[in-house]
């Protein structure tokens, strides 16, 4: 075997240096990459403890509101219960002056007719008892019946009763 030529051996060194110098290169770019994936991890690592952290506080807050708002819907329903149960007492307490309230429309309605009535007692009773039979006293017709009572009632023959005006009638 012979030894290979100078210029063989000098190309092969080339090709070797720039095969090292490539290798050097391509370390360093390797390096340079595992940095910055290191440097990636560590912030997407604190990104996603970030992450995790304010998905964590938005379930609290949302576990906290839906305490309030259940808080807030049985504090609605007790009110609820307890209007409605007003509601019924006021409808007991309407259904039991129902009558009491037609009664007085009922006295309103008669009380023109009721206060002319005490009008005329008043004036008759003002008037007084027609004088003694005193046969100077006579009504131009001449005598007529004895007057009774105008209750309704038949008058005992034997004890006629005397006409007299008053509001004990």
């Amino acid at each position: 075997m012979s030894a290979p030529p100078a210029l063989q051996i000098r190309e092969a060194n080339a090709h070797l240096a720039a095969v090292h110098r490539r290798a050097a290169e391509l370390e360093a770019r390797l390096e340079a990459a595992e940095r910055t994936v290191s440097a990636q991890a560590e912030r997407l690592t604190l990104q996603d403890q970030q992450l995790r952290a304010a998905l964590d506080e938005l379930g609290h807050a949302k576990d906290r509101e839906i305490a309030a708002l259940q808080e807030q819907l049985l504090t609605s329903e007790a009110a609820i219960h307890s209007l409605q149960a007003a509601v019924r007492q006021r409808d007991e307490l309407i259904q039991q002056l129902q009558p009491r309230a037609k009664l007085l429309q009922d006295i309103c309605r008669r009380r023109p007719p009721l206060v002319a009535l005490l009008a005329d007692l008043a004036e008759a009773e003002r008037l007084g008892p027609l004088p003694a039979s005193d046969p100077g006293h006579l009504l131009p017709s001449g005598p007529g019946p004895p007057l009774a009572n105008s209750t309704g009632e038949k008058a005992d023959q034997d004890h006629p009763q005397p006409t007299i005006f008053g509001t004990t009638v």
